[in-house]
Order: C-alpha cells, then structure tokens, then sequence
C-alpha cells in the first residue's frame, strides 16, 4: 500500500458524497473520511517498519513531470492531521442544516483531497497543481454557505481569492524559471540545484510571497479575519486547522531547502515580521467583541511564532513548528467548535451577550476551559511542548526575539481568559444553553484527548518528524 490510497479514497468520497443526496451527504462524507484515517494509520504503520509508502510515476514527458509523492515523516504528519481533522470536522457540522448538503460536503472532501495532495507531492508542477485546486472548494464553500450580508461575504471572499491565486502565480513563476535550470520540478534535483545568488533571493520572494499570504504573515494578513468571520465555522475550521498549515509546511518543505542562503540573509527581516504579526494578532484580539473575529487573530498571533520557529533555520526552530502546527490546528478547531455551539444555542456571537453558561452547561464549560488553557500553552497540553521549542529555538537565534515571542503566552492568557469569564460565568443567561449532545461530546473529548496526551508524551510525533528534518536541515546549513 502506497499513499496514492488515501487520495484516491478521498477523492471518491467527494464523488459519492455528491451523488448519495443531500440526506445522506453528511454520513457518507464521514464514511469516507474516516476511512482515509485508517488509511493513513496503516501507511503510518509502514513507514515505521521502513518501508517506502511513496509513489512516482511519469506524468508528462515533455515538459517533463512526475506523478511523484513523497511519504516521510513531515508529509505523514500533515496528511495525519488533514485525515484526522476532516472527519472531526464534518462529525461538528452535523448540528447544522446545509442547503445542497451533498455539494457542501462534496466540497469538503474534494478539499481534503487537494490539501493531502499538497503535502504529498515531490514534484514542483504537481505541488502547485494541488495547491491551487485547494483554494476552489474553499471559495465556494465560504460564498454559498457563509454568514452575515451576501454582499459582504462577497467582497471578503473575492479578496482572499484574488490575494492567494496573485501569489500562487509568482510561485509558478519560480518554479519555471528553476524547471528551465534544472530540468526537472523533482524536489531532489531542485535541492542540489546551484543557484546564484540573485538567483536564489528573487525564487526565496516569490515563494515567500505565495507562503506569507496563505499562513498569513504581517503584512499580507488583511483577508484573514474578514474570511474566518463570514465562512461556515466548517470552513474556518478547515482554514485555519488544515488549510494555513500548507504554507508553513511548504516553507520547510520548498522555499528553505531551494534558496537556503537567501533564507540566511533574509532571517532575521523575516523574523521580525513573524513576531510583529504575534504582537498585532494579540492586541488586535484584545479589543475584539466578536468571538469568531477574537479567535482569529488568536490564530493570527499563534501562527506567526510558528511562521518565527520556521525562519529560525535550526532543528529545533523547525521541530517546534511542525510540532505546533499539529497542536494548533487541533487546539482551534476545538475553540471554533465551541464558538459555533454558542452560536446554536444563543444565536450570536457577541461576546457581550454571552455569559451565565456555566450554571446550564458545566459540561461544555469544563471542556472549553481546557481547550482555552491549551491555547495559551499551558505545561501538560500539547501546545506548550511546541510553544516552548519554537521559543527555545528563537533564544538561540536572537534573546530579543525570544522575549518579545512569548509575549503571546502573556497576551494570550490575558484575552482569552478574558473571553472565557464573559462567555462562561456571571449571571444566568435568560437564553436556555442545552449541554453538548453525544456527537458534540465525541468531536471535544477526541480533541481534547489528543492534546493531553501528547502533551504528556510528544515522543511519537517528534520520532516521526525529527529525521524528516534533519535530511531537510542539511540543505539549509
């Protein structure tokens, strides 16, 4: 068994799901996600016994193109998270009525298929191919089944739009001008590729550009929370779980390894923008009444110490950002989920309004302060493991970095502590709050099951990855 499997599961799920209805898409797209799961455990359990789970074959012969794939540790990861998260996704969303529920969740999982392909493929065409095919379900699923004014909605979506295609064709660009040097878009001749200097520094800001948008990095942050706002919590969820971590991972994966010495002069600018984005993010939750809005530029703040363990160009820089990507894109679909279920039950999402759900809900209020604790990184959960590599690594880079980087442990304390008191405790709110049913029940305690866990014991996960980047590191010294 080959990870071709877990596409093409994934890709006939979003086939299926289509053609089974609309009573019927939610079940069947569950099915088939879970499924990929299993898949994915299984190829996992290969790759343990040290057997070769990727696949290439020729695609094209002129130009020349590989259906290439490559399974390692990083690439298993992501492709763990994506086929982890997907089902817990769409188990959140069944509280919900979809108008056309067979082509939202036909979309889901086309979009699961793409952004699997992306952390899978080795050759450059392929890579790019996935990554664009990811951002079409998406886009119709935050247009067609978005909250708030049509209008609106409208504007803020062609924004993210056109913002991520605009950088994806300078990465094209990149791409074709190394393909006419190398003759090849296989990763391994793109990483032995000698390159000049300027050579190297305009195919590091092309990529960087592609990338900055899509995690997002300060400045190219600004249809970041307008988008998380107005999708479907389905589709926030898959952006900010799945979906940014593309970015980051192609970072370590492509734009590193191709221009390291660029990546060397370039560290430290592109470091102080990550850590300016941690500052923004923060200060701008603080003032946030929005919960959803609050939540994203909580994203916003946390991606960016990852985006700063990246740019660190040390093992443990890039060791506490795979770590942390997988930790937050649980960690938020976790606290969107909980953002969604008030939206159920009180039908707003003012925080304001919010308040008394403690004495209806201790359940639901005991699981949504651990996921508040595991977001501000508290020791025990997984978040700290990655926060805590991530600020070492910057230590060892620069002290100044290291000291204003943690600021977002204060900072996030502080607002989303803030929020929790709002939304949780005072006086009973007039509004009924039902306690979380069996299937909300199940998304949470998987959730947070996962967190504790390898919060405690991160062996497995840094096992897995660590070699991964080693081999990676290598090229970029």
């Amino acid at each position: 068994m080959d990870v071709t499997i877990v596409l093409l599961i994934l890709l006939l799920g979003a086939v299926v799901t289509y053609f089974s209805g609309n009573k019927a898409a939610s079940k069947v797209a569950l099915l088939f996600s879970a499924v990929a799961f299993g898949a994915s455990l299984m190829i996992l359990n290969q790759y343990s016994q040290g057997i070769d789970c990727g696949f290439s074959a020729v695609w094209m012969t002129n130009p020349n193109i590989l259906f290439s794939l490559k399974a390692d540790g990083l690439a298993l990861s992501m492709v763990i998270l994506t086929t982890v998260l997907t089902p817990l996704i769409i188990l959140s969303s069944l509280g919900n009525n979809f108008n056309n529920a067979k082509n939202f969740y036909a979309l889901v999982m086309f979009m699961a298929f793409a952004m699997t392909g992306t952390f899978l493929a080795s050759d450059g065409f392929l890579y790019y191919i996935f990554w664009e095919l990811s951002l079409i379900p998406i886009y119709f699923i935050a247009l067609l089944w978005g909250n708030g004014d049509a209008a609106e909605r409208k504007k803020a979506v062609i924004k993210f739009f056109i913002y991520t295609f605009a950088g994806s064709l300078f990465m094209l660009v990149g791409f074709i001008y190394l393909y006419q040097k190398a003759g090849s878009f296989q990763l391994d001749k793109l990483y032995t590729l000698e390159l000049t200097a300027n050579e190297e520094l305009w195919i590091f800001l092309a990529f960087f550009l592609a990338y900055a948008i899509k995690i997002p990095i300060i400045p190219f942050h600004t249809w970041q929370a307008n988008v998380y706002q107005k999708a479907p919590t389905v589709g926030t969820m898959l952006l900010s779980g799945i979906m940014l971590k593309m970015g980051l991972y192609s970072v370590i994966r492509w734009q590193l390894p191709i221009a390291p010495n660029a990546a060397h002069e370039l560290k430290y600018i592109i470091l102080a923008l990550s850590i300016a984005g941690v500052i923004y993010g923060s200060f701008v939750a603080l003032k946030q009444k929005d919960l959803k809005k609050l939540l994203a530029y909580s994203s916003l703040a946390h991606v960016g110490l990852i985006a700063a363990g990246c740019y660190t160009l040390t093992l443990d820089g890039l060791r506490g950002a795979v770590l942390q990507m997988i930790a937050h894109g649980f960690v938020i679909v976790g606290l969107f989920f909980a953002a969604e279920i008030i939206y159920r039950r009180f039908e707003t999402r003012d925080i304001s309004e919010m308040g008394g759900i403690r004495t209806q809900s201790p359940k639901f209020t005991s699981m949504f302060m651990i996921l508040v604790l595991a977001s501000v990184a508290l020791p025990g959960t997984f978040n700290f493991v990655g926060e805590f590599t991530v600020l070492y690594s910057l230590f060892q880079v620069n002290l100044a970095f290291a000291i204003v980087g943690g600021t977002t442990i204060i900072l996030g304390a502080f607002y989303m502590l803030r929020m929790f008191q709002h939304a949780m405790l005072g006086e009973t709110n007039a509004k009924p709050f039902a306690d979380v049913s069996f299937n909300e029940g199940i998304v949470f305690v998987l959730i947070i099951g996962f967190l504790l866990f390898f919060g405690l014991y991160p062996k497995p996960i840094i096992e897995l990855i660590t070699p991964s980047l080693q081999d990676i590191l290598v090229h970029i010294k």
